[in-house]
């Protein structure tokens, strides 16, 4: 999401049933409305099985929703799932071909998809991306600057600390 060109990529390993992950969410979609053209948001799965059963396959939904609509939909689906998710797997199951429809993709083909399984392996290799990157809770992301420097963020921090290494990167 954002400019492909951006001068500064933020790396998110998310987990969809954390509630620290839904409201860091809404941050990055604040951080990006204030720096357009400047900040690119690349989305990766981490979800924490051991306190999230759900968020593995709500991780999948979310692939399927890139394999049938591409890049925007993966963004608007995962938009509406974090908007109606009451976290801590509170989301039922059956809303997630509900989430497709309403965000415009073929239910029937994205049910197909979803039962698949074909992405639990693309789910496994984000984890373990995520883990090697230092991670270890969610949400946790990696901020690269402009010159390759990056700056690991624990947690969901407020928009104006994560604008802060933004701007710190951006003046370098």
């Amino acid at each position: 999401r954002g400019a492909a060109n951006a001068a500064v990529t933020i790396i998110e390993y998310s987990d969809t049933e954390c509630p620290f992950c839904k409201q860091f969410h809404t941050t990055m979609k604040e951080v990006l409305s204030q720096n357009e053209g400047k900040v690119r948001w690349v989305y990766r799965h981490f979800p924490l099985r051991g306190l999230h059963q759900k968020a593995a396959k709500e991780s999948e939904a979310l692939e399927c929703a890139n394999e049938l609509g591409g890049n925007e939909k993966f963004w608007e689906y995962t938009d509406r799932l974090y908007a109606i998710t009451p976290s801590n797997d509170g989301l039922d199951a059956a809303e997630l071909p509900k989430i497709a429809t309403a965000v415009g993709l073929n239910q029937s083909k994205f049910e197909t998809s979803l039962s698949s399984g074909k992405y639990a392996s693309k789910v496994a290799d984000d984890e373990r991306d995520a883990v090697s990157a230092g991670g270890r809770g969610t949400p946790y992301s990696v901020i690269v600057g402009p010159k390759g420097e990056k700056t690991p963020l624990s947690g969901a921090l407020p928009s104006f600390e994560v604008q802060r290494i933004i701007d710190s990167m951006l003046a370098s």
